[in-house]
């Protein structure tokens, strides 16, 4: 072999090695390019999409059952469950209650009701109704512009007679007030409740201190503590408090000016 061909042959190795050389070099470099390169959003959301099963499984895992616990509530339910069919079954059996007796006074009442309606008006009672849990007191309603008639009846009407006032109250309902006159017949020792409904806003009543004198002072009284007017008194002033007090003391929306007092 000449040294021309001996030449050129190594020349043609040596460019082969660079080019090898350069063609790895450039290989590896677009390999750890790519390797180093941020993956895009879309190939984030398939990260995410693949790894969001895992989570879900153990966000929805069920929690540990605890027997003891499951063991009382059940004991529970079923103690609820025999309490009401034994409420149930002692309501079938039980015996069906009596006629409830009637008032010893209801006929009188009644009597009383029937003399007011026919003497002053057909719609001067609102209300009647017998108080059992005090002696089975007749109790009657009188519609307020018909009292002083009824008062009237209520004293001189030979069957009710009723000469004496025990006493008068009054009562703030808060939707409305009332007074209720106590009446006694020294005769017949038969006693009433008569009560005259009055609004708030303006609260009047008749006055029956002209019929029976002892209602004088329980007006003033009632006056003075809960605001009700008494159209028809004597001396409707203040009996308690000074004459310059403000508001009524007794009403359920009473404010005082001074709270310490």
């Amino acid at each position: 072999m000449s040294e021309n061909e001996e030449q050129n042959k190594e020349q043609n190795t040596e460019q082969n090695t660079e080019q090898n050389t350069e063609q790895n070099t450039e290989q590896n470099t677009e390999q750890n390019t790519e390797q180093n390169k941020p993956a895009s959003s879309a190939e984030q959301a398939e990260v995410s999409i693949s790894a969001e099963p895992s989570i879900v499984a153990e966000t929805t895992a069920a929690p540990a059952v605890d027997p003891e616990r499951e063991a009382k509530l059940k004991a529970a339910a079923e103690a609820r469950e025999a309490r009401a069919a034994a409420k149930a079954k002692a309501e079938s059996e039980a015996a069906p209650e009596e006629p409830k007796t009637p008032s010893p006074k209801q006929p009188l009442l009644d009597e009383t009701v029937a003399l007011i309606r026919s003497l002053v008006s057909e719609d001067a009672v609102e209300e009647a109704y017998i108080n059992e849990m005090n002696a089975h007191m007749p109790v009657i309603v009188v519609k307020g512009d018909c009292w002083s008639e009824v008062a009237q009846l209520m004293k001189t009407h030979p069957t009710l007679d009723c000469d004496y006032l025990r006493n008068v109250t009054g009562v703030d309902y808060e939707t409305h007030m009332e007074a209720v006159y106590h009446l006694v017949s020294l005769q017949s020792k038969q006693d009433y409740a008569m009560k005259v409904k009055t609004d708030r806003e303006t609260p009047s009543i008749a006055s029956a201190t002209p019929i029976w004198a002892t209602a004088n002072w329980n007006e003033r009284e009632i006056f003075d503590l809960l605001g009700i007017d008494f159209p028809g008194h004597p001396d409707m002033r203040r009996i308690m408090m000074p004459d310059d007090w403000v508001g009524h003391p007794l009403r359920k929306d009473y404010e005082p000016l001074d709270p310490e007092v």
